[in-house]
């Protein structure tokens, strides 16, 4: 699957004043009646329990140029230097929703299910706000690419 291109975000949540941040490449439109969409996470990542505690998450829709957005979130930061040097205001539901981003997208958490040593998060989709227009940040073949 690394040769087939995969859209990059940052799924964020607020658990009672706990915000984390991490890139995903599996976030996927599953429905647009009711709106859907669905993110796998390891069960040994930190975010998967904080997004079950949070009931809510966001995803913000990176642009080509936010490769280094994607890496710090992408790599185990410390607690204490999470958010330092990120641009970020609070979503309506409250999870993080990071600045410069193509766009934005607000989930209430709606079901999960357990696949493999991951699980897939639905979320209803509840907000949507458009950002900048330009080129995706995408995934393919170990790489960052703007496309």
């Amino acid at each position: 699957m690394s040769g087939f291109p995969a859209g990059v975000s940052v799924l964020t949540v607020d658990a009672e004043g706990e915000r984390l941040g991490l890139t995903v490449g599996t976030a996927v439109s599953l429905s647009l009646a009711p709106p859907l969409v669905g993110v796998s996470v390891s069960r040994q990542a930190a975010m998967h329990e904080l997004l079950r505690r949070a009931g809510a998450f966001a995803l913000s829709l990176l642009a080509g140029d936010q490769e280094a957005v994607a890496q710090h979130f992408a790599r185990g930061v410390p607690p204490f230097a999470h958010w330092h040097g990120v641009g970020a205001r609070e979503g309506t539901l409250g999870a993080p929703l990071l600045d410069g981003a193509l766009g934005w997208l607000e989930c209430r958490l709606a079901a999960e299910h357990e696949v493999g040593d991951h699980t897939l998060f639905i979320g209803e989709v509840v907000a949507v706000e458009p950002g900048r227009s330009g080129p995706a940040l995408v995934r393919v073949g170990g790489r960052y690419v703007s496309a």
